[in-house]
């Protein structure tokens, strides 16, 4: 039997078309209406409710933590300060991505490490010998993510915190509603944008308050299609899509390195022994073979092929999650992995792997194209990501 997540009762009377996904062991809902538009217009126009509750959530605490934390990310957890957060990946000993989730150090002592796969067999057999405490508290914490340029307003309305004195991937302890929680700012949407996180037993309290200090501002609760439309808009990766666990992986082919997923940024150069440090050191000298890209796909040639068979263009409004070829001159150099119809930009977006040097910005690729169940190919241009950053995500 699939779990149900503390907002439950809340979320399943909205879901109209019974549009209903399995999620971490959670049944989850699609979308609250049979297509995502009005909810992922609210992510960036108003404000969206998203129930994030199935991801994995481990506290560390102990005279260790730092020191199993810096053993198993990729980051410098030397330098992450209280009321910090970080986004991270953690690997294998040969260099290849595990997973990847953010790191919040809520104390001197205390951390928070949350992943989309179950880590803690992960953590346990890093802090042998270690002086931690590792605690399981998945299904202790409720999350909601609070996506939209209006969030913060909503927010204000029942918090006494100064919110516009909390920065970007920081986390602060605080009421909403007299209701303790935890607020971060972060998110997967690219926009500004909050995580709330609370104890299970204050869950419905918290949905209840929200919605009604947000009905006046538009806010819209929102399932896992919008999300998925505004990660790919800005370009942020997922686990089982968009890269495979290196834990899970059935041949070595489907590993990757946090370069080759465009998370080289988040591998330290300099800090001191970690998992996978020694073939990453070596993999930044040499460059790695892949690159992970955007590609915006040309209207016009997406047109003609439908125009040839005299239909008009077909696509979805809902993101797609499949693996694409990706070709130039008609040799294949990649493959995409998600993609979607971008409601804000007006174009049709993938994310994609394409081999080096083929993943330069401005390289001109063709995506396969499926029309009247013949395989074509559309014309297709490499971007660097994201495709949107809008400054408000940071201001």
């Amino acid at each position: 039997m699939l779990k149900t997540t503390p907002f439950h009762p809340r979320t399943s009377a909205l879901v109209s078309a019974q549009t209903w996904r399995r999620w971490a062991g959670y049944q989850m809902a699609s979308g609250y209406d049979p297509h995502p538009d009005r909810e992922y217009a609210a992510v960036r126009s108003s404000a969206a409710l998203f129930d994030v509750s199935p991801l994995h959530k481990y506290i560390m605490s102990g005279r260790d933590a730092g020191r199993l934390l810096d053993r198993l990310i990729t980051r410098d957890v030397t330098k992450l300060k209280p009321g910090q957060v970080y986004y991270t990946p953690w690997c294998d000993a040969s260099g290849k991505v595990v997973d990847d989730g953010t790191l919040s150090r809520l104390d001197e002592a205390t951390y928070r490490l949350t992943s989309a796969d179950s880590s803690l067999r992960w953590l346990q057999m890093n802090a042998v010998g270690m002086n931690v405490a590792i605690e399981d508290v998945s299904q202790k914490v409720a999350t909601l993510a609070l996506q939209g340029p209006l969030s913060r307003a909503i927010l204000a309305r029942l918090t006494p915190a100064d919110l516009t004195r909390l920065k970007y991937f920081r986390v602060i302890s605080t009421t909403l509603s007299d209701i303790p929680v935890g607020i971060s700012r972060t998110g997967y949407t690219g926009d500004l944008g909050y995580e709330i996180w609370v104890d299970a037993s204050h869950a419905l309290a918290l949905w209840d308050a929200l919605i009604e200090a947000g009905t006046p501002y538009g806010i819209v609760p929102a399932g896992v299609w919008a999300l998925d439309i505004a990660r790919i808009e800005a370009g942020l990766i997922m686990l089982d899509v968009d890269y495979h666990s290196a834990h899970h992986a059935l041949i070595e082919q489907r590993k990757s390195s946090p370069f080759e997923i465009n998370l080289g940024w988040a591998v330290s150069a300099g800090k001191g022994p970690f998992n996978g440090r020694k073939p990453l050191v070596a993999e930044r000298q040499r460059g790695a073979r892949w690159g992970f890209v955007g590609l915006e796909i040309e209207w016009g040639s997406f047109e003609r092929l439908f125009a040839a068979h005299h239909l008009p263009p077909q696509i979805s409004n809902i993101p797609w999650r499949v693996s694409v070829p990706v070709s130039i001159g008609g040799s294949q150099v990649g493959y995409a992995t998600s993609g979607c119809w971008s409601p804000l930009l007006k174009k049709p977006l993938a994310l994609a792997h394409l081999s080096r040097p083929h993943d330069a910005a401005g390289t001109r690729v063709e995506i396969e194209v499926t029309v009247e169940h013949q395989r074509k190919r559309a014309a297709a241009t490499v971007r660097t990501l994201p495709f949107f950053d809008p400054e408000r995500k940071k201001a």
